[in-house]
C-alpha cells in the first residue's frame, strides 16, 4: 500500500491590503480585527504545504501569516511483512 499523508491547517493572515487578500489562492473568511483573513487548507503532504508557504510569501511580500497544522493523518503500510504507520513528524507554525 502506498504511503499517504494528509495535513489540514488553519491559515491566518494580517497586515495586508484588500487587493492582496483578493489574490489568495484559497477560499476563506475575511475578518476585521487582529487578523484580516482565516481559511482551512488541506495538503497532501509536507512538501505541498512548504510550496504553498513559499507562494504565499511571494504574494504577501513578507511573513504576515501563520499556517498552523491542526490535523495530521497517515496510512498503515506493510514493510517486510510488518505493519508500520507513516506519520509526518516535524510540522510547525510558519510564523513567529
Amino acid at each position: 500500500m502506498a504511503e499517504v499523508k494528509k495535513i489540514e491547517a488553519v491559515l491566518l493572515v494580517w497586515g495586508v491590503r484588500d487587493e492582496v487578500l483578493e489574490k489568495l489562492p484559497v477560499n476563506g473568511q475575511w475578518l476585521y480585527g487582529e487578523y484580516d483573513f482565516i481559511a482551512k487548507v488541506d495538503f497532501a503532504d509536507e512538501r505541498e504545504m512548504e510550496e504553498f508557504e513559499k507562494a504565499l510569501r511571494r504574494l504577501i511580500n513578507g511573513n504576515t501569516f501563520k499556517l498552523m497544522p491542526v490535523k495530521l493523518s497517515a496510512v498503515k503500510k506493510e514493510v517486510d511483512g510488518e505493519e508500520t504507520v507513516a506519520l509526518l513528524e516535524s510540522v510547525k507554525a510558519s510564523a513567529p
